[in-house]
């Protein structure tokens, strides 16, 4: 029990602090949502991205086992939420939504900083992260898509969209210059560095401002219960097993099944309101996963220190 709460006030404190503090500042001033929001998609996220995959390396057997346990995971949570959706008896457009919060999962402003508290000496543990936030992007233009307007939108203008993302040419690049050992200039190395630092306090001073906008007093229902129970608990025990099923271990295992604990992902809202689906439901399941998580990540992150050391 004092592990758990050392856990919950060095990891998941922090991060609520934050959240509390990014509330408090849009309250009082009114930002521009949108505009920080761009700021970490063009700016901020793509550096802590280049950095971590430039720093770290991946054994090619590694990443192959990374992307087995994704594509199982989350073709896992995808039949899933399905299925929940029809026992619910959920309309077309309530089940879009519904099942785009226990697939699409927050990874990126949430997910990114948890596992730079957690894996500060394990370059690794970040880097399967910011794998698992181009897959979840992947995911997010793809299957989210076409959940919600899968008769409004061409194939090619998704693949469009996907590959216009700042966050996949990082990659590409820092893992080019990666793989030949390409050094970079301090020119560029040091203000690189600046902004990646910056990351995890502007990715979540922004997320607690855009929760912060969300009306709380009508997002007691069962769907958005269920959704949350799917997202938070369900879909960590269904990690578990694929992880005993394909033998992982050490910090690939860990980090794996601590990302599959993080709430829902702020995209399900901002894909509903952009194109009017149920786009209240999407925003307050979010708010509601993100606080709920703080203490189902705190519990996670402890079972994942006893089963992988």
């Amino acid at each position: 029990m004092v592990y758990l709460s050392m856990i919950f006030f060095k990891i998941v404190a922090p991060i609520l602090v934050l959240l509390i503090i990014g509330a408090i500042l849009q309250r009082k001033f009114q930002f521009n949502l949108k505009a920080l929001s761009h700021l970490i998609t063009y700016c901020f996220m793509p550096a802590a991205v280049f950095i971590n995959i430039y720093e770290t390396s991946i054994e090619m057997s590694v990443l192959g086992q990374i992307t087995i346990f994704i594509i199982l995971f989350i073709g896992s949570q995808m039949l899933l939420s399905q299925l929940l959706a029809k026992l619910l008896k959920l309309d077309k457009k309530e089940s879009a939504v519904f099942k785009n919060s226990v697939v699409l999962i927050n990874s990126g402003n949430y997910g990114i900083p948890v596992a730079q508290m957690i894996f500060a000496t394990q370059p690794i543990g970040v880097a399967i992260q910011v794998i698992l936030v181009i897959f979840q992007n992947m995911t997010t233009y793809t299957y989210g898509l076409y959940n919600l307007i899968s008769s409004t939108k061409s194939g090619l203008a998704i693949v469009r969209d996907f590959l216009k993302m700042p966050i996949v040419h990082a990659l590409i690049l820092g893992a080019a210059l990666n793989y030949f050992s390409v050094p970079i200039p301090e020119t560029f190395s040091i203000p690189l560095e600046h902004i990646a630092d910056g990351f995890v306090a502007v990715a979540l001073i922004t997320l607690g401002a855009q929760l912060s906008t969300i009306e709380m007093r009508t997002m007691f229902n069962k769907t958005i219960f269920v959704s949350c129970f799917t997202r938070l608990v369900i879909g960590p025990a269904v990690a578990l097993l694929i992880i005993f099923a394909l033998g992982l271990d050490g910090v690939v295992a860990q980090s794996l099944f601590i990302a599959s604990a993080f709430p829902t992902s702020r995209n399900s809202s901002s894909l509903a309101l952009e194109y009017d689906i149920e786009s209240a439901t999407a925003a307050q399941t979010v708010l509601f996963s993100t606080i709920i998580s703080c203490l189902t990540v705190t519990v996670v992150i402890y079972i994942s220190t006893i089963l992988f050391v």
